[in-house]
């Protein structure tokens, strides 16, 4: 199924979430090697929402709080480097919206 185009990626998600540096679940490096960083996340975030309009997202799970969704896809970085992803969202039961949770390498793609 297609996302809905009013999906929500929130800021501190991106900027303080995935482009800083952390000791576990470090996702900063893997994009950096396409040219993201804390100080071009709006890159990052328009390339996330592109990639939600043209690709199919999978249901994976239902729960109480909302139905989760796999997108697999790439991005293809300001320095021209492609990163095939897996993005993770939710749309939640209590509102209807579906938020951006996460994104992690498509180890399959990127071997």
């Amino acid at each position: 199924m297609k996302l809905p185009s009013n999906i929500v990626i929130a800021e501190a998600k991106l900027r303080d979430y995935l482009l800083t540096q952390r000791s576990e679940d470090d996702k900063s490096g893997f994009l950096a090697l396409a040219g993201y960083s804390q100080t071009n996340w709006r890159q990052l975030e328009s390339d996330i929402r592109q990639l939600a309009g043209v690709e199919e997202a999978d249901l994976i799970s239902k729960s109480q709080y909302g139905d989760m969704y796999e997108l697999k896809g790439c991005l293809t970085g300001p320095n021209g480097k492609v990163l095939y992803v897996s993005a993770f969202w939710i749309t939640l039961e209590a509102t209807g919206e579906t938020r951006f949770v996460t994104l992690v390498p498509d180890k399959r793609s990127n071997q």
